[in-house]
């Protein structure tokens, strides 16, 4: 059956344990496949039967109002990415201020015990009326266990032993403190998406006439659009007319401006910075690198870390345990201690169950982990999943293609070796670029250049490339045979191996070998600074991959001091060298592999950890890849992990934290120093300081 996916916003989600409720009750609806809740973003994607497409959006309205009667669920548009505006927090002043007021009026009629319990409870009920209707609610669809029901049998139970003033205060010190956790919620919410502003406005589409002012959405292939000074790029594309310096620093996190010149190409999410650019468009909208990134960065939370799964898990069995030993705590000592009342128990608890709430934890941890992908995205690093985040703090091995990823993927003709007087070396050149002439490959472009005169394609009737070998064609009735040594055997043509250091193409014609081109091809700036700070970084080992021939091989690895080279190696032998790998590591270490070709994809798609070059490597290996490095630096690896860590000590800090204040406050609790007042605080106070805490991950920054 044919399934669909749809977005929602979930307006007025403040609560990660409401989040994980309405996850897992839309996951069990009828015709619904899948449900993720990112509670990070306050969005809700689902998968779901297309012959239900027409209800379905009402059904899951009706559900999450039944879960959480406040949270308002909007259906997701393509070009629509802002939240509503929340009012509750107005309303919920009003009655704060307004039950605050008739709390007070209940002091001074403390002589008359009836009216004092009448004005008591209508504060009461004006403060957390709401709470207490939510608790009720939900027993009746089977979810006991939450805070609402916490709080309405803490303060309930304040009424019975005739605490009404500590009753009522501790509702709306626990109101306060949720007004405080969804504003420092919102406030992370909207850290994170002014990092992630690169979403353009309108595009300027070139008509026959004139320039009218559209959305990116409506722009086609095709199109010319014009950016004039100061406006973002707003769809992928190359530049046809102008001069200008682009910045880049949205999607890479570089400072310094590019130059944007006739031919060059563009992303969407750059900042033109002075001249007025032409530019024709290669890509609509949502298969632009900016719709690209921030579909990557918004769904990230939706691959949740270990450490987020285990504290779900926690917190579902954490509540009904401490539920169950209050209900001991009230009612065993009375019977076993001499002199103790009941009363004083059942105060006792009261209060620690109001200090058991584990909202500091649930809320914290996803915006601590969403923090850190929000942080790492600033720095040009887009990480596909909290996940993964997560696991860069276990690698210990890293594995690297050599071309386009530790160099610079930019070849050069050195030398020119025919094999024979007969051949001159321009029609060695020249036979190369006709068989080159269909591929997309840099060493390719690097003959093309280096011959500079046009090629018909006419002249060539048949093309194939051969994986991990070169390329066979036919030209004007000769078949040509482009490629490395092993083609050369596997044709059984004899052939003069070339020594130089460089990747080396040897050309036959009708089977007889003419001769051999020697390539060169640099190392990127940072190549060495990035396996230098991997080892810094706690890797213990540092492999090279490549296609190429050995003597290249052992160069580049023996330059950037690599811990082990393999050479000469096809896609397949590629994954066996990661599998051979991944045997050797312990359980709990992580392989990451980092390339940017298209032959690439399956070793990515293997590795623990597959990390792709955004900025110059193919679609093929962006999609395969966990993380992608937009920058093409290689040394942002090492900055992705030192992320990682400091993202991971401030999720650990929170639960310490939160666990720790919260177990000596039990304790206190228990015997009878803590009251309300301070069970308070160990809820509240502790979820504000903990959401606070995981906003400092937003101003991480990789050394």
């Amino acid at each position: 059956m044919e399934k669909m996916k749809q977005e929602y916003i979930l307006n007025g989600l403040d609560c990660g344990n409401c989040a994980r409720k309405i996850e897992n009750e839309i996951a069990s609806m009828k015709d619904i496949d899948m449900c993720s809740v990112n509670f990070a973003t306050s969005t809700m994607t689902v998968t779901f039967n297309k012959s239900s497409s027409e209800t379905i959006s009402s059904d899951i309205n009706k559900k999450v109002k039944a879960i959480e009667p406040h949270v308002k669920v909007v259906q997701r548009q393509t070009n629509s990415h802002e939240q509503q505006v929340d009012h509750r927090f107005k309303k919920m002043i009003g009655r704060l201020t307004l039950g605050t007021i008739l709390g007070g009026c209940g002091f001074l009629i403390s002589a008359n015990e009836i009216w004092e319990l009448i004005v008591f409870f209508l504060a009461y009920l004006i403060i957390g009326g709401d709470v207490v209707y939510r608790a009720i609610k939900n027993i009746f669809h089977g979810r006991v266990f939450d805070e609402h029901f916490l709080m309405t049998i803490a303060t309930a139970g304040a009424f019975i032993i005739q605490q009404y003033p500590e009753g009522v205060a501790v509702m709306l010190f626990y109101q306060i403190g949720e007004l405080f956790q969804g504003a420092a919620v919102n406030r992370s919410r909207k850290s994170i998406s002014e990092l992630m502003d690169i979403r353009p406005d309108y595009a300027n589409l070139k008509t026959t006439h004139e320039t009218v002012k559209v959305a990116p959405e409506k722009v086609q292939t095709g199109d010319v659009i014009v950016i004039k000074p100061g406006e973002k790029i707003p769809l992928d594309g190359r530049v046809l007319d102008g001069k200008s310096l682009v910045d880049t620093s949205a999607l890479t996190g570089e400072s310094v401006p590019r130059e944007a010149a006739p031919g060059k190409e563009v992303m969407s999410g750059f900042i033109n910075k002075n001249g007025v650019l032409e530019v024709e468009v290669t890509k609509e909208y949502h298969e632009s690198t900016v719709s690209k990134i921030l579909d990557l960065v918004e769904n990230a939370s939706n691959r949740k870390a270990k450490t987020e799964n285990f504290i779900t898990k926690f917190a579902k069995y954490y509540t009904p345990f401490v539920v169950m030993t209050a209900l001991l705590l009230a009612f065993v000592p009375p019977f076993i201690i001499e002199g103790a009342t009941v009363s004083d128990w059942v105060y006792r608890a009261l209060v620690f169950l109001v200090i058991s709430c584990p909202c500091a934890l649930v809320v914290s941890i996803p915006l601590g982990f969403f923090g850190g992908i929000g942080a790492a995205s600033k720095a040009g690093i887009l990480v596909k999943g909290s996940n993964y985040l997560e696991a860069l703090n276990d690698v210990k091995y890293a594995v690297f293609d050599k071309t386009g990823t530790l160099t610079k993927g930019q070849f050069a003709v050195v030398k020119l070796v025919p094999a024979h007087q007969g051949i001159k070396e321009e029609k060695l050149l020249e036979y190369a670029v006709l068989a080159e002439y269909h591929s997309a490959h840099p060493i390719a472009e690097s003959i093309r250049e280096a011959y500079g005169k046009p090629v018909s394609a006419e002249d060539i009737s048949d093309y194939n490339e051969l994986s991990g070998l070169g390329i066979q064609a036919v030209v004007n009735g000769k078949q040509i045979l482009a490629g490395n040594a092993k083609l050369m055997k596997k044709e059984n043509i004899f052939y003069q191996e070339e020594k130089g250091i460089g990747t080396v193409i040897y050309v036959a014609v009708d089977q007889k070998f003419i001769g051999s081109i020697l390539i060169a091809d640099d190392l990127k700036e940072d190549a060495k600074l990035a396996i230098s700070a991997l080892k810094k970084a706690g890797v213990k080992k540092t492999v090279m991959l490549t296609g190429d021939a050995k003597e290249v091989g052992k160069a580049v690895g023996a330059a950037l001091a690599i811990d082990e080279v393999h050479a000469e190696l096809l896609p397949q032998h590629k994954v066996d060298r990661i599998e051979e790998l991944a045997n050797q590591k312990l359980p709990r270490e992580k392989l990451l592999f980092a390339g940017d070709g298209i032959n690439d994809t399956p070793v990515l798609a293997r590795a623990d950890i597959g990390i792709a070059m955004g900025g110059l490597g193919s679609d093929a290996a962006v999609e395969a890849a966990d993380i992608v490095i937009m920058t093409d630096q290689p040394s942002k690896i090492a900055e992705a992990i030192q992320i990682a860590k400091r993202t991971k000590s401030i999720v650990w800090q929170n639960i310490f934290f939160a666990l720790g204040i919260k177990g000596i406050f039990l304790l206190l609790g228990a015997f009878g120093i803590a009251t309300m007042w301070e069970a308070v605080f160990s809820d509240v106070g502790v979820t504000l300081l903990a959401v606070l805490n995981a906003m400092r991950v937003l101003n991480i920054k990789g050394k």
